[in-house]
């Protein structure tokens, strides 16, 4: 029988996913180790609250009806290392930037949503890993293991999921502090990206979008309106919902409505990995009202689409579900057309967003895992062509990328080439956009969306 212990006790939703196939679960190797944890984290208070995700349900409810734009980013994995209030406020500012251009050629609001507070573990598609004939457990995210190729470091630790609860206070800490201080008024961000442009290789390309920005806020001064006042700094965190022993002692019932919630994040994804309709997460996902989103990949098919929709949003709110491709530049046309006009057709209100990253990942020559600049554009471009010639509404990007000058993905307007990724590649897990190349797409997305003319290929990795 499903049961949900007092909100006071801090504990939720048991006995309806703990039967099932969980996949990329970790083999925790102590039992009452785990048990201990969850305790502790049922007892703790929650991260974020159930007006804070209602309020994104709302907002993510615009995106899905075609009147906003969702803009999600942050880090592929966190670390407890990099928890930092400088760090953090690096990616917001980064965003903050971005969101603007966006919201100047789109001419709608943009959601900004960060890949923060609790990405700290990844699905990994092997357990183990082999280096110079010795084999270990797969590195599954600071969350779960450490980063080190040791026996003692990778051996799942649950005390681990503690120390995330922790790193994930202190980074919503430093967000609502930066949000809080009228830090991203439109003026400072404005002259932030001004500042990015004159330093920038393709500064022609993007100065017709900083020359419209510029008329705009002429315009607002001259009817007397303050510029300086429109703060948009409305920030709002997420993670893949990948470890529910995490989840699970997190979640929280609402004392005003009677409504679950995850307490771990504004909005939870479950991932391309871990979308089966009879496992574990998409149980769970069904009972939390959050705003949910999927990943989907390009084995994806119009009757599973269907049938997440079945599972995840039988109601047909706006702003509950959001689905998150990942097709890859050459897959994008084939595969999308299918999947959005299926779902349309069934009545379905999901919003549809642009992962551009994961579906594009290689291998350099010196065995870095990279991702080409000019191929995450062009996954974008067709994502945006895909649903312009469907009639239906573009709904935004999911990017993996820091405010950090790291050198991780090649390209971009300072054409980083496969050398360069030897100078600063610091991601524990997959390749991220540098706040440059961050910026870059933000602008070419913009002019395309503005169109003055086609988003020019980007220069060679």
């Amino acid at each position: 029988m499903d049961t949900l212990k007092s909100e006071t006790s801090g504990v939720a939703l048991v006995n309806t996913w703990s039967g099932l196939p969980a996949a990329q679960r970790p083999d925790w190797p102590d039992p009452a180790a785990l048990h201990r944890v969850t305790e502790e984290l049922a007892g703790a208070p929650p991260l974020v609250f159930a007006d804070e995700c209602d309020r994104l349900r709302d907002r993510l409810a615009a995106v899905a009806r075609g009147e906003a734009l969702l803009l999600q980013g942050g880090d592929c994995a966190e670390t407890f290392a990099q928890a930092s209030a400088d760090s953090v406020h690096r990616k917001l500012t980064t965003m903050m930037q971005m969101a603007a251009v966006l919201t100047y050629a789109a001419s709608v609001p943009v959601v900004k949503v960060g890949r923060l507070a609790g990405q700290y573990a990844k699905p990994r598609s092997q357990p183990v890993e082999t280096r110079d004939g010795v084999t270990l457990p797969t590195y599954r995210g600071d969350a779960v293991n450490g980063f080190d190729f040791t026996a003692e470091a990778r051996v799942p630790d649950p005390e681990r999921l503690l120390r995330m609860y922790r790193a994930s206070s202190s980074t919503l800490n430093a967000v609502r502090a930066f949000t809080a201080r009228g830090h991203a008024g439109l003026s400072q961000v404005h002259e932030w990206n001004r500042d990015f442009i004159a330093g920038s290789p393709l500064r022609g390309t993007y100065e017709t979008i900083a020359a419209g920005i510029d008329r705009a806020l002429h315009f607002m001064r001259a009817t007397g309106a303050r510029p300086d006042h429109f703060d948009d700094a409305e920030f709002y965190v997420s993670h893949e919902g990948l470890l529910l022993d995490y989840e699970g002692p997190l979640t929280r019932r609402d004392p005003r409505t009677g409504r679950v919630h995850a307490a771990s994040g504004h909005m939870l994804w479950i991932g391309e990995r871990t979308r089966d309709l009879d496992g574990a997460h998409v149980e769970y996902f069904s009972r939390i009202d959050n705003p949910i989103g999927v990943k989907l990949g390009p084995t994806a098919t119009p009757d599973t689409v269907l049938r997440l929709i079945d599972r995840l949003d039988p109601d047909g709110e706006p702003g509950r579900l959001t689905f998150v491709v990942r097709l890859g530049a050459d897959r994008v046309r084939d595969v999308l057309p299918d999947l959005v006009e299926k779902a349309t057709a069934s009545g379905a209100r999901v919003a549809w967003v642009c992962d551009p990253m994961h579906g594009n990942t290689m291998e350099a020559p010196s065995g870095h895992k990279t991702r080409r600049f000019d191929d995450i554009l062009a996954e974008v471009r067709g994502f945006f062509e895909v649903h312009r010639a469907l009639g239906t509404h573009a709904g935004g990007i999911h990017v993996e990328l820091t405010g950090d000058d790291v050198t991780e993905c090649v390209g971009g307007g300072h054409d980083l080439g496969f050398p360069d990724l030897f100078d600063r590649y610091e991601s524990a897990c997959d390749p991220r956009l540098n706040r440059g190349q961050s910026l870059d797409l933000a602008f070419l997305v913009a002019e395309f969306l503005h169109g003055d003319r086609p988003v020019p290929d980007g220069p060679a990795a």
